[in-house]
């Protein structure tokens, strides 16, 4: 009979564990979610490609990939031109025979998410992280204010996505003229063109991204807060009546 109070006390009291730090289980899954496709790379160096190759394949399923709007690990530099990226591959524009390129051991290789992708998820892990110790200061952001956090990004996309109809490497959103008219071109033209590291289309994915993850945090992570917590001020007091209520059935339990 105390085996089995004590089975019960161990298990309410490891539950409460968990409700009370649900961020812990929860960054635990996301960090692995956003540091699986950073681990591709790293197993394609080392050696490991079949192993890369199965991530790959997985988040393919999420991603475009396309190499060109893509990190390099262990390569000459951290992204790299559509035309360079053809040059060791194949000469084509179709996203279907671009998004294969995985790398050489010269250029690096591909991370298995988009820049995009990257500066989405790992926001959305790291601002959890350092959402939590403020939470109790941190008023819940009101659902326009959310809105106003994703905009950027789905203006941002939805004009890649509109650009990519005329071709990839051939739309508005990659020589960006329109931007290069209303600045007077007082930017290098390296700013204005492509996909590289530093352009005008690498750091809106960026900010875009961070601003996405920001905001989704300290939308949704007060609500879980709430849903996984309703009454934290009351249930050590439920933990500590447990335990006493187990201690007494435990003293009072006729001894064979």
């Amino acid at each position: 009979m105390s085996e089995h109070i004590l089975a019960i006390q161990n298990t309410f009291i490891m539950t409460t564990y968990l409700r009370r730090y649900w961020i812990i289980p929860l960054s635990l899954l996301l960090g692995v979610f956003v540091g699986l496709p950073l681990l591709a790379p790293v197993l394609m160096h080392i050696g490991w490609d079949r192993l890369a190759r199965i991530i790959y394949f997985i988040y393919s399923w999420t991603c475009h990939q396309l190499p060109e709007r893509s990190f390099f690990f262990f390569g000459s530099r951290l992204t790299y031109s559509m035309a360079e990226i053809q040059n060791a591959w194949y000469v084509s524009s179709d996203p279907a025979i671009l998004r294969q390129f995985i790398g050489n051991p010269g250029m690096g290789w591909k991370v298995a998410w988009s820049d995009r992708m990257v500066s989405m998820y790992t926001s959305l892990w790291l601002f959890g992280i350092l959402w939590w110790p403020f939470r109790r200061k941190l008023k819940t952001l009101p659902w326009l204010g959310l809105i106003l956090f994703l905009m950027p990004m789905a203006v941002d996309g939805t004009s890649h996505f509109l650009s990519d109809l005329s071709g990839i490497g051939l739309g508005f959103r990659d020589n960006n003229l329109w931007l290069a008219v209303i600045t007077r071109h007082i930017l290098p033209e390296a700013f204005y063109i492509g996909d590289a590291w530093g352009s005008f289309n690498s750091l809106m994915r960026l900010l875009t991204g961070l601003m996405f993850g920001f905001g989704l945090v300290w939308y949704t992570y007060p609500y879980f807060e709430k849903l996984f917590n309703p009454g934290s001020q009351y249930m050590g007091k439920d933990v500590i009546r447990l335990q006493t209520k187990t201690n007494e059935n435990l003293t009072h339990e006729p001894k064979e």
